[in-house]
């Protein structure tokens, strides 16, 4: 084996590890994993059982398969070709003014959370929210404790959706986010937190969530939730997040392997 064959393997390698890391805790990875067990089925029935005319409609369908692949797995596609824009990027380091929103969201969880008033703010980073931004009331205010109460109060018409902050200011209340189906979310989740699990699975966004019913703090990023957080616990994970790569960087898909920034905060 020449250099050249072995900078072709590894460079495969990577390739496949890259891909399946961007798959792994996605319904992708779940419909990946059906697939290849049908084909591996397939080959055996065909091959080892010699079913020849299974495996002339195998062999026909490999056409059909190649259209299905992209449909399948459209969601995933578009996350990969959006992270691969972000390769070599790092995530927003938390400055002063990022440090000033941090402290004034975990004030205004901790007095939602003590009034059970439920609540749901996006932080944007790399990738753009506009689209869900479009779908709410724009407003491009300062964040502010008493704002946040205001929109998140039951008498509102903007408590039920989403607040969006880009560039440190409120862009937007009342979005409507996309609801993650992946399988294996918790079926006691209620609309608030699918919709945080949904945003975070296909952007790098940030999601603070304040149950209704149980005054539960909570954070999501990369499509990952811990719970049963108080203010402080919220100031530590919000300053992490923005002390480490995005996920889907080269260096953050290596450093989400080893340890999830999220797992390390869960009781």
């Amino acid at each position: 084996m020449d250099l050249r064959n072995l900078i072709d393997i590894v460079v495969v390698a990577i390739i496949f590890y890259w891909l399946l890391a961007l798959l792994r805790g996605t319904t992708g990875w779940t419909l990946l994993r059906g697939l290849l067990t049908l084909l591996f089925i397939g080959f055996m029935l065909g091959n080892v059982l010699r079913l020849t005319m299974f495996s002339w409609l195998l062999r026909n369908s490999f056409t059909a398969l190649l259209v299905a692949v992209p449909i399948l797995f459209q969601p995933e596609l578009r996350r990969t070709i959006e992270r691969i824009g972000r390769t070599g990027l790092g995530s927003p380091s938390a400055t002063p003014a990022t440090e000033r929103i941090f402290d004034l969201l975990a004030q205004a969880c901790r007095r939602l959370s003590d009034r059970h008033l439920g609540a749901l703010v996006v932080l944007e980073r790399e990738t753009g929210l506009q689209e869900y931004i479009d779908t709410g009331v724009e407003l491009d205010s300062v964040v502010s404790v008493e704002l946040l109460m205001a929109i998140f109060s039951p008498a509102t018409p903007l408590h039920d959706g989403a607040v969006v902050i880009r560039h440190g200011r409120v862009a937007a209340a009342g979005c409507v986010l996309p609801l993650s189906d992946s399988v294996g979310t918790e079926w006691q989740l209620g609309t608030r937190h699918r919709a945080a699990l949904g945003i975070t699975q296909q952007t790098d966004a940030v999601a603070v969530i304040v149950s209704e019913e149980t005054g539960i703090i909570s954070v999501s990023n990369g499509g990952r939730m811990v719970r049963n957080l108080d203010d402080n616990k919220l100031r530590r994970i919000l300053r992490t997040l923005y002390r480490r790569p995005i996920r889907g960087t080269m260096a953050g898909l290596w450093r989400e392997r080893r340890i999830p920034v999220l797992e390390r905060f869960r009781p």
